[in-house]
């Protein structure tokens, strides 16, 4: 095996900014739906405003990887964080639903116009020695942000919303500060074409109807049931599960410290209860593990290991179900399985789409994935957020999960049809 490449400053500055930018992302849009529950809005509302959240928050990249690979890296996250910086802002002053459900779009283009730079950045500082450690190291700081956004804002939003919000748009400010000042240019070549002539290249991608084909199976089968998730679990945490108990089991375990840190009194009972959204997403176990799973995954096919990891996020999603119906504290077990589901199956399908792609165009590839994502974004809300409204109100919440479970079994049945019958692509060398 040949000897391990080491990373350059670039990759750690690109890393450090991901960190911040899943801190804001997060921080708002995992306690979103409670917030929207708190102004009193329908699960239909909440759900549709999210469809079009995720919707433009993945439509957007297709197009702003051209723009990178045009302009440059540098150029364009600037861009983003102008954006960014006072969508967030305008939630400290908007509440009506056209009001929020136009500020989160904003918010989507402005996180759109980001997210294919960073992995952009990763995939052309790495190679074939460090591709995966690479990818892993990424997804890892992307769950740092993402576990210590929610905390942060689930903690501020007891004293008061807007303070939430003004964590986030802080962390936005310090992203602008340190890409002004320390993200350079990552080398590679920088392709002197027209923007006219990017958008034919997103067009070639997609002609091929069976890169085309897969990306649409993605959206469905993995990113609908994964959006599905993380719409869901604070909400689900918060209304349906005893989170009284919930802050007992959790105090039993690791002590009263933990537990109040998690968790806010009751200032009518004194009683305490798990804040939803300060639990309700797999960061702090990926932030933990990913280096070490990738480790072991990155001896394995790209697709056998992907459809492994969607087998194991089934079984979490039916044991979160189970948790309402029996023991509180089994959501940790849940949020665990799907978390190494997801540790095994999202950064080696990124990887693998990078991979198959020509280094120069990696921004371009990248971007027709968010494809993926912006199917399975879009349908999420619309239909599992209002879905868990009926199960919610008919006085069966778990019955969402044992759906998104069957769901997911689907979905390995017909990828690992569809390779079989159509063939694996094949990565890049170099």
């Amino acid at each position: 095996m040949d000897k391990r490449s080491s990373f350059p400053p670039v990759f750690w500055v690109a890393n450090s900014i991901e960190v911040l930018e899943r801190f804001a992302y997060y921080g708002i849009y995992m306690g979103f739906g409670i917030y929207m529950q708190h102004l009193g809005f329908k699960k239909e509302d909440l759900g549709l405003t999210q469809s079009l959240f995720l919707f433009f928050s993945y439509v957007v990249p297709v197009f702003s990887g051209t723009f990178a690979d045009r302009f440059g890296f540098k150029k364009v996250l600037i861009v983003s964080y102008l954006a960014y910086l006072p969508s967030i802002l305008l939630l400290l002053w908007t509440q009506s639903l056209s009001g929020i459900a136009l500020t989160m779009l904003s918010i989507g283009l402005a996180a759109g116009i980001f997210k294919p730079l960073i992995s952009g950045t990763v995939r052309a500082v790495t190679d074939a020695t460090n591709k995966t450690l690479g990818f892993g190291i990424f997804y890892a700081m992307v769950n740092v942000g993402a576990t210590f956004g929610p905390i942060v804002a689930g903690k501020l939003r007891a004293v008061s919303w807007n303070h939430a919000f003004i964590a986030a748009a802080i962390g936005i400010f310090l992203m602008l500060l340190i890409t002004i000042f320390f993200y350079k240019e990552p080398p590679r070549q920088i392709e002197g074409v027209t923007l006219g002539q990017k958008f034919k290249d997103i067009y070639t991608a997609l002609s091929d109807l069976r890169f085309l084909a897969f990306l649409v199976l993605l959206g469905v089968f993995f990113w609908l049931p994964f959006w599905a998730f993380f719409n869901i679990l604070a909400l689900y945490v918060d209304q349906s599960l005893d989170t009284a108990r919930l802050y007992n089991e959790i105090r039993s375990v690791f002590g009263t410290a933990v537990a109040n840190f998690f968790s806010r009194e009751d200032p009518q009972t004194g009683v305490r209860h798990i804040l939803g959204e300060t639990i309700s997403h797999d960061g702090y176990i990926i932030m933990l593990f990913q280096v070490l799973v990738s480790g072991i995954i990155q001896r394995f096919r790209p697709i056998p290991a992907f459809l492994w990891g969607l087998a194991i996020a089934a079984v979490g999603f039916a044991i979160l179900g189970y948790a309402a119906v029996s023991f509180p504290s089994l959501v940790f077990l849940g949020i665990t399985l799907f978390a190494v589901g997801e540790m095994v199956a999202s950064p080696r399908i990124q990887e693998y789409i990078t991979w198959i792609a020509p280094k120069e165009k990696a921004g371009l590839y990248m971007g027709s994935n968010f494809l993926a994502t912006a199917i399975g974004g879009f349908t999420s809300g619309v239909i599992y957020t209002t879905l868990y409204g009926r199960f919610h109100d008919a006085g069966h919440p778990e019955y969402v999960w044992y759906t998104l479970a069957g769901h997911v079994l689907v979905g390995i049945v017909a990828i690992y049809l569809f390779t079989r019958l159509v063939g694996e692509f094949h990565e890049q060398k170099e």
